[in-house]
């Protein structure tokens, strides 16, 4: 038993007011991908008084925290993300960000709380086996999962773990599915070359606002009415630069967007439209139209014996009521894809909303967590690592 685990309180109530604690620490502090050195930096100080040894080379990096029993035995690997998001925080002022441009506003303070909470009950009563605690930079932005990997994070790792927040579900309610959890992402950018000129002469001007709102509606019945309505697919343009004043008619704009789709084939489909609509577009107002498209996170494919261990173990944890499925992937990416490239897992997600809360979606400025939801996400991190470490230890695949 490590030092800090004989000074760990006993009790629940004293367990989840230091998670309750530490999350909070996280919301006030958040930093953005890639730049997540004074995060790293308490999570190292968690490990470290738990006595988990841990490596983090800097910024730009993660955190590794290796809890090694018997290295003959399986290893499982459970992520949780450093990074927050660019934006105003608007959550409760008592734990709000102390910065005015950053926020956690995904829940990866929940989640590197959960898997640190994890952490210290594992390192009190080490299970039989090995495991591997990821905190990975940058999953908002830049894959830094694929850091990780290229660390050694998954060495000897015979599955991974991950969870993510969520208002889609009261506190207390668990969902995992079999195959596709989230969709595949890419982006867009469409750049408009037009020619300026006085906003009373418009006939001596091509106006490059008009198409790029042109565009922006267009665009749109790539999903309403070109591609199967059963088969999630989003289109969405969430940044526009064009313009210098009212009375000048724009010679150039700039639309950046995402695209999310479900099946290689409606991806395909998307893709060839949108470089037939932006061709055509330039051609019918004998403009400059260039796209450029950019390939982002795959799916997140949870593999079928560690969907049957996570379901297992919330029904023993908390009934049957608490598992919940849902019938499609979320539109969502998540950077979680890459390790499941590599090795077997599981995502899921767990419920984070108070019943009487109405649901605000991730990344507002307003979300926030049930902070009950804290302890149980540690338990229930705790329990899928030593239910993973038996059966794999059995020789079951």
């Amino acid at each position: 038993m490590t030092e800090l685990a004989e000074k760990l309180p006993a009790d629940v109530d004293a367990r989840r007011e230091h998670v309750v604690e530490l999350r909070r620490w996280l919301h006030r502090h958040p930093e953005l991908s890639f730049n997540e050195a004074e995060t790293a930096a308490r999570v190292v100080s968690e490990l470290e008084r738990l006595g988990i040894p841990c490596s983090y080379p800097g910024p730009g990096g993660g955190v590794i925290g290796r809890l090694v029993t018997d290295p003959a035995l399986p290893t499982i690997a459970l992520r949780a993300e450093l990074d927050a998001l660019p934006g105003s925080d608007l959550t409760d002022p008592s734990y709000r960000s102390v910065y005015a441009d950053r926020m956690h506003a995904c829940g990866h303070d929940a989640h590197m709380t959960m898997v640190l909470g994890a952490a210290a009950l594992l390192a009190r009563d080490p299970p039989d086996g090995n495991v591997v605690l990821i905190f990975q930079p940058a999953e908002e932005r830049g894959g830094g999962s694929r850091v990780m990997i290229d660390a050694g994070a998954l060495e000897g790792v015979r599955a991974i773990f991950g969870g993510h927040v969520t208002h889609e579900w009261p506190t207390g309610k668990i969902m995992i599915r079999r195959g596709a959890m989230t969709a595949q992402s890419d982006r867009f950018y469409i750049t408009i070359t037009g020619k300026g000129g006085h906003g009373a002469r418009p006939h001596e001007a091509i106006d490059a606002v008009v198409i790029a709102a042109l565009l922006i509606t267009v665009l749109q019945t790539l999903v309403s009415r070109q591609t199967n309505p059963v088969h999630p697919s989003v289109i969405t343009v969430g940044k526009i630069e064009a313009g210098t004043a009212a009375n000048v008619i724009a010679e150039s704009a700039k639309l950046e967007g995402t695209i999310r789709t479900t099946f290689p084939d409606t991806r395909d489909h998307i893709h060839k439209g949108i470089r037939r609509m932006v061709e055509a577009m330039g051609e019918l107002h004998a403009a400059e139209v260039q796209l450029e498209l950019s390939q982002g996170y795959p799916p997140v494919i949870n593999t079928d014996g560690e969907v049957e261990l996570v379901r297992d173990c919330v029904r023993g944890l908390y009934g049957p009521d608490a598992l919940r499925t849902s019938p499609h992937p979320s539109m969502g990416s998540e950077d979680f894809s890459y390790y499941l490239q590599r090795v077997p897992g599981a995502f899921f997600r767990f419920g984070a909303r108070r019943p009487e809360w109405e649901p605000i979606p991730l990344h507002s400025p307003r979300f926030d967590i049930d902070e009950a939801v804290l302890p149980i996400g540690a338990e229930f991190f705790d329990a899928i690592t030593r239910s993973a470490l038996r059966h794999y230890g059995t020789g079951k695949s």
